[in-house]
């Protein structure tokens, strides 16, 4: 697949101080410089570097918009929350597209490269999550998040891939999901009791769980499975502000 667009998701919540910003002393993670280069020059630049035909970023902090005055972007105003911002993204910027996030410190074209070439033609959307073997043996020290599959364990990387307009269903089904985030129950009944109860039980592959969640968006979903562990690792709290610094030698 050639002629991918992006989108860098950068919106913050009102009134809301993000912890590894104001650990770094900045007021968005975005602005976190490493190895010299501000987050979001490096995420910019890694997607521009895999190809992206155009490039989105939805952002409503001043300082980050301005930022990117003069850059050959499409700045756009996001919206209540994650997933409708991704919708409006796609509207504007159209498909295939490619979904990453401004936290994604160490991100490299090549990933981007891969994760698009891995996908399966017929996939509507697909995610790209790293195994905890591979993820242990780039990053050892790092503390992850980890769903648990019939074949192993595995951590999310931040990267997603919109292939056409029917991966938008999915959107549908985030947002209700989104809706429900303290009401956890009714997240369950949205899944069904068979499901839960396969995933509880170990029951279930990674890419069988991926395939049920996207039938119940009524998308074909796949799950990609990231080459190089450090895709996983991204700056959602201070402590991981250290880890990224000291991987890349700045500790």
């Amino acid at each position: 697949m050639s002629g991918f667009k992006a989108l860098i998701l950068a919106g913050s919540r009102g009134g809301e101080v993000d912890p590894a910003a104001a650990y770094a002393g900045v007021t968005h993670k975005g602005l976190i410089v490493l190895q010299g280069r501000t987050l979001l020059d490096r995420v910019l630049g890694a997607v521009q570097a895999a190809g992206a035909q155009t490039i989105g970023v939805s952002a409503n902090d001043e300082t980050i918009r301005a930022a990117l005055a003069g850059a050959n972007v499409k700045v756009l105003p996001p919206s209540a929350g994650p997933s409708q911002s991704v919708a409006d993204g796609a509207t504007t910027l159209g498909f295939p597209l490619v979904v990453t996030t401004v936290d994604h410190a160490l991100l490299k074209p090549d990933w981007i490269t891969q994760f698009v070439a891995d996908t399966p033609v017929d996939a509507d959307v697909a995610v790209l999550l790293a195994s905890e073997e591979r993820v242990q043996a780039a990053a050892p020290q790092t503390k992850r998040t980890y769903l648990k599959f019939r074949d192993g364990r595995y951590s999310g990387c931040n990267l997603f891939l919109l292939r056409n307009e029917n991966a938008l269903k999915v959107i549908a089904v985030w947002r209700k999901v989104e809706a429900l985030r303290k009401q956890p129950w009714k997240i369950a009944a949205m899944l069904g009791p068979g499901f839960l109860i396969r995933y509880a039980l170990g029951l279930l592959t990674l890419d069988e769980a991926v395939a049920r969640l996207g039938r119940l968006a009524d998308v074909k979903a796949a799950a990609v499975r990231a080459h190089d562990g450090l895709a996983a690792v991204d700056v959602d709290k201070p402590s991981d502000l250290d880890l990224v610094r000291e991987l890349v030698g700045e500790a």
